[in-house]
């Protein structure tokens, strides 16, 4: 009777644990419940460690992402898997076997905030792996440094570095890769360093070969706005919460974390702030660029007074490698054909509906790819033993798209 009376009560206090009010509407919704118990309970446990001065969060947190999921290189019938380097970055590389034609060629930036995760995870082992099979195309996955010991533009150099030699001749040809035929692509921190790499390259006339798409997956773009209405109506959705973002934002920029309050408020961006010009303002004016069904009944947070000196302290909020989706029309007109997947309930889905609406006004073709039942980092949850049906469609949705496009 006591082992029942404790079994009851043990589980009664996992299922609270694990009990999360999400909105109608989300994929599988005990699916999403039961990862993010398991990603709090990394967290959390990483937060103990970190005030008890045992080591750094996000130390923690990667050590046991790199014990659960960091798998080797490993060949299957079908296609050859090594680690090597692009332009001394660490990268894994998959190339499908047999035959002599060039190859389509993506090169694939992780997403996890610029400082957790890694293209040898076995998420996006798979990925990459299925990727490579199904568009017969040669796939290099990028492990750029991570914060806290790098932080912009360290992860924004790698990518770049990476991607210039991604599109030089001697990797192109070392790897059978059509020139004609090459896409820079990304997920959340990832598509946020796709989009940056896109912009600067697409500008630079010394280069002999550029990308020809470029595809973002849920791309974080901007650190100014956090009451989009994404950011109000997700803000309390997993996986990715709101105080979450604004915490790799800063670790990403090297700030000090005090300043999440101020973030969260608006307070950096508010109207006295000189530094943020109408122009400015005017690239992530989400009244104009959203469509009605994405703006709801949500009305901007904007501060007629803030907090002095935040740009001057963390002037990377205003760089545009950092945050491209403050880059000018003319920059964007240059980008190659885009891909922008979104999630509906995604903090981060205004960032990209935004991003693709101004691509569009610069004269780029973009194909918005929308999930109303997505939530953030989905669709690296298409394999066992944490599938889900949106996971699924997406990614096959984005390797069709590659498919017609590259």
């Amino acid at each position: 009777m006591r082992l029942r009376l404790a079994g009851a009560v043990l589980l009664s206090a996992a299922a609270y644990y694990v009990y999360l009010p999400l909105p109608s509407g989300v994929s599988e919704p005990w699916k999403l419940m039961l990862l993010d118990a398991l990603f709090r309970s990394f967290m959390q446990a990483s937060d103990v460690a970190h005030a008890l001065g045992v080591c750094h969060r996000v130390h923690l947190l990667n050590q046991v992402v790199s014990w659960v999921e960091v798998i080797e290189a490993h060949s299957c019938p079908a296609v050859h898997v090594t680690d090597s380097a692009l332009g001394g970055v660490p990268t894994r590389v998959f190339q499908p076997k047999g035959g002599k034609k060039l190859r389509r060629g993506v090169i694939y930036f992780h997403g996890g905030g610029w400082a957790l995760a890694s293209g040898r995870m076995r998420s996006y082992d798979l990925l990459c792996r299925k990727m490579a099979k199904d568009l017969d195309a040669v796939i290099m996955s990028v492990d750029y440094r991570l914060a806290p010991e790098a932080v912009f533009p360290d992860q924004y150099h790698d990518a770049l570095a990476a991607s210039r030699a991604f599109l030089s001749a001697e990797v192109l040809e070392r790897y059978g890769i059509d020139p004609e035929r090459v896409c820079v692509s990304g997920d959340s921190a990832g598509g946020n360093l796709a989009a940056a790499v896109a912009q600067e390259l697409s500008s630079d006339d010394s280069l002999t070969v550029k990308f020809k798409a470029q595809a973002l997956i849920y791309p974080v773009l901007q650190a100014l706005d956090f009451y989009t209405p994404s950011y109000q109506q997700n803000q309390a959705v997993p996986i990715l919460y709101r105080p979450v973002m604004a915490r790799f934002w800063l670790q990403y920029l090297g700030a000090d974390s005090s300043l999440e309050p101020v973030l969260l408020a608006n307070n950096h961006s508010s109207l006295d702030q000189p530094a943020i010009s109408a122009d400015t303002r005017s690239k992530l004016d989400w009244t104009s660029l959203l469509p009605g069904e994405r703006r709801k009944q949500f009305r901007p947070v904007v501060k007629e007074t803030g907090s002095p000196g935040v740009l001057g302290e963390v002037p990377a909020l205003m760089d545009v490698r950092a945050a491209p989706l403050l880059a000018d029309q003319g920059v964007l007109g240059r980008t190659p054909k885009a891909y922008v997947m979104t999630c509906e309930f995604d903090v981060l889905r205004d960032d990209g509906l935004m991003y693709a609406k101004r691509l569009q006004d610069a004269g780029v073709t973009v194909t918005s790819d929308h999930y109303e039942d997505g939530f953030h980092g989905c669709m690296v949850f298409a394999f066992l033993p944490m599938m889900s049906s949106v996971g699924e469609r997406s990614m096959n949705s984005y390797i069709h798209w590659l498919d017609q496009n590259v």
